[in-house]
């Protein structure tokens, strides 16, 4: 009996080579990859045109008709082939500029044939380029006769003579075999439900539409599909990380925490702040492992609960850390963490790819002995050598710029896994909430500490450098810093963009010495070159920083209330919010000014609008995701994502997301180890055998 785990290579028209192919280029094995290798955009063909009906402006028009000659013209890559086409109202040119000799002996002058193209006008005369064309005998032949499918064929496979009419063929010969043994994985209850339509009439109106109603409801139906079994596999991932994996118990609330929380801050938190610290202390009091990711906008206080939390651990005899995938980052949190903790017997040590040989055999002792209560560091935390004496905590800042399995090492630190608090301060929509982080529960900073302005962005064009340049002598005069960005260090011939080096010879001349003081960062100076300018700007004897990108994250200056970013049609919205939050941290009115040249493309300026008209960091990161696609947004390029979707998107399939998650999370509160759905089961055996382990995605 058919089955849809036969190998592709035995279906007529495809045999080994073809095989060999489609599996190296599409990643397509089986006949359920072809049927899964859905289509990217629909022609109408339910419509014939006659040649007296045509009009310049149609996309694509149908004719029936014969062509009564064929000729060639031209020399080398001149030549063509122009054939005319003629039905009962009048005649057009159709015309092959390369790979023609086939046409000649497939389509013999006088044969009924169907032909598909975009009318152009040349000479006053209709003529079609390129058209598609099939005998009237197997257009009559075929399943579709409505809208046309087109998949995406790499260019490699075009030339092996696969195009997307090869693909359409290989559906077609599938369905006529396979249609009946399509076997619909999902619950009765879950299709009746949702209106759902069956899954083998799903995938063959995904293919063969028979009009625009139907193609909706096959689209709809293996959208939600497709999203349920992600949102199953998460969750039951989540469930059994819940169930299994045991968590250390911080019952005690005593010393370190109360003395700081009440006797030691210089401020009060926020209610967000004490909310997200109470969830906290839940998580850690119940023997499950916690798994929790921080969000909170930048400068939302997030490394005060971070600390808050390090501190619960340290009450209850345990050690914690925090990785940061920056030194810079890594050092601002040290010195933020020491200056809190200050009148405490807590002993916070820093480790860095630059730390001295001696300074690393020292701490190595102190985490081993457990004298070290609380270690900062960068990726040299994941290092072997680094041994704790019982991890309690781990705090991973920024974590998308850290790898799955980097992170992964420092909670394989001990025997039983320690607790784990994930922050970013890239606001993450919703959608791919319930998705990248969809198996860990997450809390919100959604309020700024009390005092705090919201930050003034506007737009100059260079032009416009002169009244760029007198606002920031203001600035200075009143006391503030700035920071100036640039996009590269050194001027590139593939990209017109402002570069460090010319941008520092243009600012030292307005802003000469002694009467200024200019500190430079990037990411090709020496640590300790970076280590002193970025002190001569934190103590305020430098009054311009000029940097990369390198100050996104981790510096802290209250008194910096300018932030100028040079070619700011470079960077992504997720980068220029990043950028931003760098100021407006004390209680001075902040600007943000994003410098572009005079022509910018459609998309730059969708980017800089959003920029000017909103600070909210949720609102700016559900834009870029609309503008850029969810696996191009900051913090998911680089880790990865870890799924493919084929037909359903996290930009604008929010609604089926979210149907498909409370269905699975129904089914699961019912059927815990969902032994009553054989074929669920092997559908998620499968989405694990292809994907990275879920479990760890945090």
């Amino acid at each position: 009996m058919p089955n849809l785990t036969d190998n592709i290579q035995f279906v007529p028209g495809v045999g080994p080579k073809r095989a060999e192919l489609l599996a190296k280029h599409l990643n397509i094995v089986s006949i359920e990859d072809m049927l899964y290798f859905f289509p990217y955009k629909y022609i109408d063909r339910s419509k014939f045109y006659t040649i007296s009906e045509l009009s310049e402006d149609m996309q694509y028009v149908q004719l029936k008709g014969k062509i009564t000659d064929y000729k060639t013209v031209g020399e080398g890559r001149a030549k063509r082939l122009i054939a005319t086409f003629s039905d009962n109202t009048g005649s057009i040119e159709l015309i092959w500029f390369n790979a023609f000799q086939w046409i000649q002996k497939s389509v013999p002058l006088f044969a009924n044939i169907v032909i598909l193209g975009k009318p152009t006008i040349f000479n006053r005369s209709f003529n079609i380029t390129h058209p598609e064309i099939e005998l009237w005998v197997n257009y009559e032949q075929s399943i579709n006769k409505g809208l046309q499918p087109y998949y995406s064929i790499p260019e490699k496979l075009k030339q092996q003579q696969i195009s997307s009419k090869t693909i359409l063929k290989i559906q077609q010969t599938i369905l006529k075999t396979y249609y009946n043994s399509i076997q619909d994985p999902l619950p009765g209850e879950i299709i009746m439900r949702n209106k759902l339509i069956p899954l083998k009439d799903a995938l063959f109106q995904i293919h063969f539409p028979t009009n625009l109603d139907e193609l909706k409801k096959a689209q709809y139906r293996l959208k939600f599909e497709e999203l349920f079994y992600i949102q199953l596999n998460i969750l039951n991932l989540k469930k059994f990380r819940q169930n299994n994996i045991h968590g250390f118990i911080f019952y005690k609330e005593k010393d370190y925490y109360t003395k700081l929380l009440f006797h030691q801050l210089p401020f009060s938190l926020t209610g967000a702040q004490i909310k997200v610290l109470s969830e906290i202390r839940k998580d850690v009091t119940t023997g499950k492992q916690m798994n929790r990711l921080l969000q909170g906008d930048v400068g939302s206080g997030k490394t005060i609960v971070a600390l808050m939390a390090m501190l619960m651990a340290v009450d209850n005899g345990f050690q914690a850390c925090l990785m940061a995938p920056t030194e810079i980052l890594a050092q601002q949190h040290f010195a933020t963490l020491n200056e809190l903790c200050n009148n405490l017997p807590l002993k916070i040590e820093l480790l860095t790819g630059s730390s001295k040989t001696s300074e690393r055999k020292n701490i190595h002792h102190g985490l081993r002995s457990g004298e070290i209560h609380i270690l900062i560091g960068t990726h040299a935390l994941i290092e072997d050598t680094v041994q704790f004496k019982n991890l309690g905590l781990v705090v991973i800042d920024e974590q998308h710029r850290f790898g799955v399995a980097q992170r992964a090492k420092l909670w394989q630190k001990n025997s039983l896994e320690p607790h784990i608090l994930v922050m970013t301060a890239t606001p993450i929509p919703r959608t791919l909430a319930m998705t990248v982080y969809g198996d860990l529960d997450v809390s919100v900073i959604d309020e700024l500490p009390p005092g705090r302005k919201p930050i003034k962005t506007v737009h100059l064009t260079d032009s416009k450098r002169l009244t760029l340049f007198k606002f920031i002598k203001e600035q200075i005069h009143l006391g503030r810093q700035m920071y100036v960005v640039f996009p590269l260090i050194k001027e590139s011939e593939n990209f017109d963009y402002k570069d460090l080096e010319d941008g520092y010879e243009s600012y030292s001349r307005e802003f000469p010495p002694p009467h200024y003081f200019i500190a430079v960062v990037h990411g090709q100076m020496k640590p300790q070159e970076k280590e002193i300018s970025m002190n001569n700007f934190v103590k305020g004897k430098a009054q311009i920083m000029i940097a990369t990108t390198v100050i996104e994250v981790g510096v802290n200056v209250p008194n910096a209330s300018v932030m100028i970013i040079e070619s700011a049609e470079r960077f992504g919205l997720s980068q220029l919010h990043q950028l931003r939050g760098r100021v407006g941290r004390g209680n001075d009115q902040s600007y943000c000014i994003l410098m572009t040249k005079h022509e910018l493309s459609k998309e730059a300026r969708q980017r800089i609008a959003i920029m000017c008209e909103s600070n909210d960091g949720f609102y700016i990161a559900e834009k870029d995701m609309e503008l850029r696609g969810p696996g191009d947004i900051e913090g998911t390029q680089q880790s990865g994502m870890p799924f493919e979707l084929k037909i359903a998107s996290i930009t604008s399939d929010e609604p089926i997301m979210a149907l498909a998650r409370k269905e699975a999370s129904e089914l699961l509160a019912t059927n815990k180890d969902l032994t009553n759905y054989p074929s669920l089961l092997t559908k998620l055996k499968k989405l694990k055998n292809e994907k990275i382990d879920w479990s760890k995605i945090s």
